[in-house]
């Protein structure tokens, strides 16, 4: 069995994911589903189509417990308070919402932002994942950031007043970015970290502002070699200060693991609201794969029309089921779970694979748990496709 976090039930975990869509200005390294909307939005309408949504899901999954709520985006911290109180509202009507839930919300550490942090306690969160980013403010402009690297630290010490829990963001491998500067970096992030941190090598990602520099040259990132110095820096550092890597990118306290995303990594079912969300929900023994209108305004238009913004609905045939499994599963520091594997799939993993990947040094076997090694983490990518072949 997996090892829980504190707070997380042996009982099947599910999830709630809330998308707010809405940043105030697009970041040039960001492919996710966000828009800038300098008019302004109609937050009483939207309001409306979220709890709409709501109610589509919780009749698709009745009786659920909810373990964990993530308002994510986008930027979730531009949302009234009082939007955030009704959605929990709402979610409690619909599901049991477990006494121990965790209700994450993403917040940027504006100035303007994190006045409303005391309104997000009252309305239910808490914990809190802050985007830093870095702790310059040369770094923070040309990573297309509003906040100041002192804002970031006062947004910090503001969240540990009113939230259990946070959380927060660092990009590395950024432009120009040494070993030594980003060492430096995290170990001054450290200190400033409470339960949990999520660290990010920047990827440059088709479509987006640093993706068209790039390609003309005028954008030039760490090479391999060099970001993979980073990350077993990375990897060292956060061991060394009691938050080891749990997945890939994120580190804690153990105990303190998100357990939003552990739904995620694990496996579970997890409901999706708002425009560009997505959703696995089991029903009578088959796993769907849903997602919504990414527009806000084609979402909105839709769930005011048919109660929902869903665009896909599909079943997931036994093997695709057990490969989202293994793809997920294989990113977390205690593995996947080999019984359950064949048990989605109907089949094992083929031995001859295992047996000599795990000779090369890049998995190991204890009993029913497979895990990548710190060198099979490396080459994670290759690790899934020769598995899943």
């Amino acid at each position: 069995m997996e090892a829980q976090p504190k707070g997380m039930s042996d009982a099947a975990p599910f999830g709630v994911y809330v998308h707010w869509p809405f940043c105030a200005a697009k970041c040039p390294y960001c492919d996710f589903n966000s828009h800038v909307r300098y008019g302004g939005i109609d937050e009483a309408r939207f309001l409306a189509a979220y709890l709409a949504e709501l109610a589509h899901f919780a009749e698709a999954a009745p009786g659920r417990t909810v373990t964990s709520v993530f308002f994510g985006g986008g930027t979730p911290s531009l949302m009234a308070p009082h939007v955030t109180g009704a959605i929990l509202e709402a979610i409690a009507g619909h599901w049991t919402l477990d006494a121990d839930a965790e209700i994450t919300l993403e917040a940027n550490p504006t100035s303007v932002e994190a006045e409303n942090f005391k309104g997000y306690a009252a309305a239910g969160v808490n914990r809190l994942s802050l985007g830093v980013q870095a702790l310059d403010d040369a770094s923070l402009r040309s990573l297309g950031r509003l906040h100041t690297a002192a804002e970031a630290l006062a947004a910090l010490m503001l969240a540990r007043d009113c939230f259990e829990r946070i959380s927060f963001d660092l990009i590395y491998a950024r432009e120009g970015q040494s070993l030594d500067a980003w060492t430096g970096e995290l170990t001054r992030a450290l200190g400033f970290a409470a339960d949990h941190l999520s660290l990010y090598q920047l990827t440059i990602e088709d479509g987006t502002p640093f993706a068209a520099l790039h390609e003309a040259g005028r954008l030039r990132v760490p090479e391999s070699e060099a970001a993979r110095a980073m990350y077993l820096a990375t990897q060292e550092l956060c061991e060394a200060a009691g938050l080891p890597a749990y997945e890939i990118s994120n580190h804690a306290i153990p105990g303190s693991e998100s357990r939003h995303n552990l739904v995620y990594w694990r496996g579970y079912d997890y409901a999706g609201i708002g425009a560009g969300a997505h959703a696995r929900i089991t029903q009578d023994g088959t796993k769907r794969a849903l997602s919504t209108l990414r527009l806000p305004e084609d979402w909105l238009a839709q769930v005011e029309v048919r109660g929902h913004g869903i665009v896909s609905d599909e079943p997931l045939r036994a093997r695709e089921t057990a490969e989202e499994y293994l793809l997920m599963a294989l990113r977390l520091a205690e593995g996947m779970d080999l019984s359950r594997f064949t048990a989605l799939r109907g089949e094992p993993l083929d031995e001859t694979r295992l047996d000599a990947l795990i000779a090369e040094g890049l998995l190991t076997r204890n009993g029913a748990r497979l895990t990548a090694t710190p060198s099979g983490r490396l080459v994670l990518e290759r690790l899934i496709l020769e598995l899943a072949a």
